[in-house]
């Protein structure tokens, strides 16, 4: 069942509109389904997430399936397909991270935010979720922080908790 904020109308943004032009004039014609990633990304960067309103609009812009654009979706962890907190934070959950505290840290995280994995703080400022590698095993524990995907490696229940308080200054 589709919740209430994903029953929306989505209109998308004459800018971003004009960013699909541009994308799809990358691709040779007949292959403009190529463009779906990239327009994707420009979707969550304007709208925080992929609601299933938003992926249909991307369909009918790009002349497929529906379907084709929740299979992409679904299918890389990089796509929201829910509401997430301005700042995400991801933790390497992959065995070197592991061997060194992530599993620790993202209990340490889900306390201090009060939330579990994927959901969104009160407030709106935060989520967290673990993640595949994120290709920095040897200074693990490592997370990154979006929407920027900022890296901070080597990392333990302290430096977490002032990443965490100078995100709330902002």
């Amino acid at each position: 069942m589709l919740k209430v904020e994903e029953q929306q109308p989505v209109e998308f943004s004459p800018a971003l509109l004009t960013k699909f032009d541009e994308i799809v004039k990358r691709y040779p014609e007949g292959k403009h389904k190529s463009a779906l990633l990239p327009i994707l990304h420009e979707v969550q960067a304007e709208l925080g997430w992929l609601s299933a309103a938003a992926m249909d609009k991307v369909a009918a812009y790009l002349d497929i399936q529906d379907i084709e654009v929740y299979e992409v979706a679904s299918f890389y962890s990089m796509y929201f397909l829910k509401p997430q907190g301005k700042y995400v934070l991801e933790v390497c959950r992959t065995g070197p991270c592991c061997l060194v505290g992530a599993e620790k840290l993202m209990g340490h995280i889900e306390n201090k935010l009060g939330v579990k994995e994927n959901e969104v703080t009160a407030d709106g400022l935060f989520s967290w979720r673990g993640v595949e590698c994120l290709a920095a095993c040897g200074y693990g524990p490592v997370l990154q922080i979006g929407p920027e995907y900022t890296f901070y490696e080597n990392l333990n229940e302290q430096k977490v908790d002032e990443l965490i308080e100078d995100l709330r200054k902002k």
